[in-house]
């Protein structure tokens, strides 16, 4: 069978639904993502090598705030979706979606194991007429110099036997305004029938799709957006340093300067950089562009700004504490509020919370944390010694036991007036009191 003939069948299968997919990773990406495809008529399999996700997926529960409950009840009910740690059922599938994490090595080169036994796992079961999609961030090239050869060592040749193309995940957790179908979806493929047949696909599962020329150049859009974050909150980071030396306050200069209708987008000051892609994208770029020796210094600049934010809340807490109570921190009791790295969702992800943690007790500092989101602390790959510590339970009367409480993350569902009137000093690194109209001369802004 030619390429043609094996594009054009799969082309007729996706307009038919009768196309199988799969999604290999079920994590913030891959889940909401395979909702997605079932609710555009697909049969979907979601693959992982967590069991206990099998496990939640099996009772029909849900673990990942995007996705309701009844949303996946429904889906597997009505089966279009279904889990498995099986690999071997990729075989089944006409299109496998790649959504494994791509994290930074401890020397923030990037870290893209997970990529690589992903497609060596796919590659165990590749056949002629399947379209292979990595979604994960990542470096422009990673699908043609990393993935593409690890499946082309099978025999099988993209374009010819199998297609193979890259679609950006775009995912917010927490934010509600849009979901996964409704974010517009930049698709790119591997020669002109994988480019088809990439927005053939995504064109009947989301509202909106945005091709692009190359895989490599959709890798670089979703790099760029992330970047551009990255380096804005960096300026607002740095100039609330120096105004904070001139005694002028960041966040007034900022509301007001956001009343500019046109030439400024407001950003804003924050404990650090947390999320899987803004802290770690832009070192993936860095990184590649060594090899074009080609200097990313702005880049960089930035990522050292946001890295040295959460030194700098320890720092004003110190100072906070030495001046109002002429308390050492090595001597005091801290609660840090909110441990997840944005309000409202459970994601602890690189979250500058756990490196405040670490900060404080590194000074000899007590620390404990309230997060209505997150319970218990899980395993994760910096801070494992953190592993298994508990939110207390929300007490008014513990408050008061509490030398100093940190805002780190400004969950609506927190009792912020019971806080000013109980704890003995605040440092607010999110400026949530002033946006509740709540003042106090135990408040300061950080």
């Amino acid at each position: 069978m030619t390429d043609t003939s094996l594009s054009s069948t799969l082309h007729a299968k996706i307009t038919a639904r009768t196309a199988k997919a799969g999604v290999v990773g079920l994590g913030y990406v891959g889940l909401p993502l395979a909702m997605a495809f079932g609710r555009a008529g697909f049969s979907v399999t979601g693959f992982d090598i967590d069991p206990s996700k099998i496990e939640f997926i099996d009772r029909r529960e849900s673990y990942i705030e995007a996705v309701p409950t009844e949303m996946l009840k429904a889906e597997c009910e009505a089966g279009r979706f279904a889990a498995t740690c099986d690999f071997n059922l990729l075989a089944e599938c006409d299109i496998i979606a790649i959504c494994v994490p791509t994290p930074l090595t401890a020397h923030r080169d990037p870290d893209l194991s997970y990529v690589a036994k992903t497609a060596e796992a796919i590659a165990k079961t590749l056949r002629p007429g399947q379209l292979i999609v990595l979604e994960s961030t990542t470096y422009p090239g990673t699908t043609d110099e990393v993935v593409k050869p690890i499946l082309e060592r099978t025999g099988l040749k993209s374009g010819n036997d199998f297609f193979l193309g890259y679609s950006p995940e775009r995912e917010d957790p927490g934010n509600r305004q849009f979901h996964t179908a409704s974010i517009p979806k930049v698709v790119a493929g591997d020669g002109e029938a994988a480019a088809g047949l990439m927005q053939a696909f995504y064109g009947a599962t989301v509202e909106t799709i945005v091709p692009v020329s190359t895989t490599a150049t959709a890798e670089a859009v979703k790099l760029t957006e992330n970047i551009f974050r990255a380096v804005n909150i960096a300026l607002v980071n740095e100039l609330k340093l120096v105004y904070d030396a001139m005694g002028i306050d960041v966040w007034e200069v900022i509301d007001a300067a956001k009343s500019k209708p046109f030439g400024y987008m407001p950003f804003y000051p924050g404990p650090g950089l947390g999320g899987h892609c803004i802290p770690i994208d832009p070192f993936y770029l860095t990184w590649k562009s060594r090899e074009f020796e080609t200097p990313t210094r702005f880049i960089e600049l930035a990522g050292e700004i946001n890295t040295a934010m959460p030194h700098h809340i320890v720092t004003r807490l110190a100072e906070a504490l030495d001046i109002r109570s002429g308390k050492a921190l090595s001597r005091s009791k801290v609660l840090l509020i909110g441990l997840a790295y944005k309000k409202n969702v459970p994601d602890i992800r690189e979250s500058p919370s756990l490196r405040l943690m670490e900060l404080i007790e590194r000074r000899g500092g007590s620390v404990a944390y309230f997060d209505p989101y997150v319970s218990e602390i899980p395993s994760t790959r910096e801070y494992a010694e953190l592993k298994g510590r508990r939110s207390i339970e929300w007490d008014e009367g513990a408050l008061k036991s509490f030398d100093a409480v940190v805002i780190a993350t400004d969950h609506d569902n927190v009792d912020y007036d019971a806080i000013s009137r109980l704890a003995p000093l605040i440092v607010d690194t999110r400026n949530i009191f002033a946006r509740k109209g709540i003042s106090s001369d135990v408040i300061v802004k950080a």
